[in-house]
């Protein structure tokens, strides 16, 4: 029998320092949204009160992205920390940065190119970049931007100062960006991709937006044509924003004890189902019921249950705040892209042992919310079947009417596009092609100077769907429906003429 040692004998050490490619690897679980959102983590410890996102075309494709924001900005010690991987500067309290990988496993989860461009107050302006180009490696050398490149990126005409003070982070070789020309394409990623991020940054941030202490936009720059689309700004979502409660009673906090460490759970009961972006979300509510964890006021997890109760169609209008701090770090763990938290099997047991001061447990709070759910839908009545929206409305737009009402059987589609009139009316119906026609010469009005698609004006084309889906219905049309067409033709035709004038 072998001799077994307790004790492991060691002769010197060798350094191993880590292959570059490990590069490759960083911010894997990161998807576009959630990046940008860790830039602004960093700009909201920089101090920053405004961000702005430019998307730049260049020759009708998507080319660059930057982060600009109007915070404290770095010295060129300073940058080379931010640019170190794995480099942790000094966290002061109340800062949303953990990990320091956050720049750079953000930036390498979309980008093959990281540019940091930065002006600290007194200092001159500094940059770095990191390449990930597997032809040609260079261990962890990071590329010196020289001063004046630096200075013409930070004086480039920004929506928001930074000539004082600032930081402008450039993307290039961004592998979600499409690889076309084709302006239908482009133009259907850029709608999807601000959207999509807006409701993101809207729902991680709405604390700070609400307070009005961060402001963010998104804009579309044009490199050849050099024109700048109008901002479009990002929006506070709050999950918790009802206009009522569910129940008086609520919200009602229920808290557990684990030694010195307490934990709230803030329990609250929306009153129904409801059409509210706070409470759609980013998608099916029912995949937002239960907790949304908090930390220094940004959201970190919108939603799940983590052992305590699992899902529930009956359950989604329960939704729970939890508040992390430093002292929970033990207990909670969020991943590096502070997408979802990570909980032990302690957490079940604490969750099953809070009360609040009446005595309401969770487990007590959870049978009221589905009877709160049981209530609200005794109330809403039942709704008639309508043609379905299909080309023209943004897909957030057609799934909530998919959800709210139900499909006439066998009727295709109403599509809502735009087209060149030889008169001036607003609409034209083609019941045969199943498609409501807008006219085009009033579409860049409409549009105020913004950007333009194929799901454009989502507002005025639901309100426009509501009030004409219904003449598309049965294989002719009378009297009654002929003579509302003709009325709203005049009425809006006049209405549309009078906001051109």
């Amino acid at each position: 029998m072998v001799e077994w040692n307790q004790e492991i004998p060691t002769k010197g050490s060798i350094d191993l320092p880590p292959d570059p490619r490990a590069l490759d690897a960083l911010g894997r679980n990161h998807s576009l949204e959630t990046a940008i959102a860790d830039l602004v983590d960093n700009a909201i410890d920089a101090g920053a009160t405004q961000v702005l996102v430019q998307l730049v075309k260049v020759r009708g494709r998507m080319r660059t992205l930057y982060v600009v924001d109007n915070g404290r900005g770095m010295t060129a010690e300073t940058i080379d920390t931010a640019m170190t991987v794995g480099g942790q500067r000094e966290y002061a309290k109340g800062d949303l940065g953990h990990f320091g990988l956050g720049l750079k496993a953000a930036s390498f989860s979309q980008a093959r190119s990281l540019t940091v461009m930065s002006r600290a107050a007194g200092h001159e302006v500094v940059g770095r970049r990191w390449r990930l180009n597997n032809a040609d490696r260079r261990g962890f050398a990071c590329d010196v931007v020289p001063g004046s490149f630096a200075e013409k990126e930070m004086n480039r005409g920004w929506r928001i100062p930074v000539t004082g003070a600032g930081t402008v982070i450039r993307w290039d070789d961004i592998v979600a960006f499409p690889d076309t020309d084709d302006p239908k394409r482009v133009e259907t990623f850029i709608s999807h991709t601000v959207t999509t991020a807006c409701q993101h940054l809207g729902m991680v941030f709405h604390r700070f937006l609400q307070a009005d202490r961060l402001a963010v936009d998104f804009e579309i720059y044009d490199a050849d044509t050099a024109i700048t689309g109008p901002p479009i700004p990002v929006t506070p979502l709050d999950p918790f924003g009802y206009p009522r409660s569910g129940r008086p009673d609520f919200p009602q906090s229920i808290e557990a004890q684990l030694g010195d460490l307490r934990v709230v759970f803030r329990c609250h009961l929306w009153p129904g189902r409801s059409n509210a972006s706070q409470f759609r979300l980013s998608g099916d509510p029912v995949n937002h019921q239960g907790l949304f964890f908090y930390r220094r006021d940004r959201l970190l997890q919108a939603g799940g249950w983590l052992g305590v109760h699992a899902p529930h169609r009956r359950l989604q209008l329960a939704r729970v705040e939890v508040e992390i701090d430093d002292d929970l770090i033990g207990l909670f763990q969020m991943n590096p892209e502070k997408s979802r938290v990570l909980v032990g099997p302690e957490f079940a047991r604490l969750a099953a042992a809070a009360r609040s001061p009446g005595g309401l447990s969770l487990s007590e709070y959870l049978d009221i919310a589905e009877q709160v759910y049981k209530i609200s839908n005794a109330r809403s009545a039942k709704r008639a079947p309508m043609i379905h929206p299909g080309v023209g409305l943004p897909p957030r737009v057609r799934a909530t009417i998919q959800q709210e009402v139900p499909a006439i059987r066998g009727e295709q589609p109403i599509d809502i596009r735009w087209n060149t009139f030889t008169d001036d009316s607003f609409f034209h119906l083609d019941r045969d092609e199943r498609t409501l026609w807008l006219n085009k010469r009033y579409r860049k009005l409409l549009l105020g100077g913004k950007h333009g698609g194929l799901n454009d004006l989502p507002l005025l084309k639901s309100l426009l769907y509501l009030l004409l889906s219904n003449t598309f219905e049965g294989d002719y049309l009378g009297s009654r429906d002929k003579d509302n067409i003709d009325l709203w033709q005049t009425i809006l035709t006049a209405a549309v003429q009078a906001e051109r004038q």
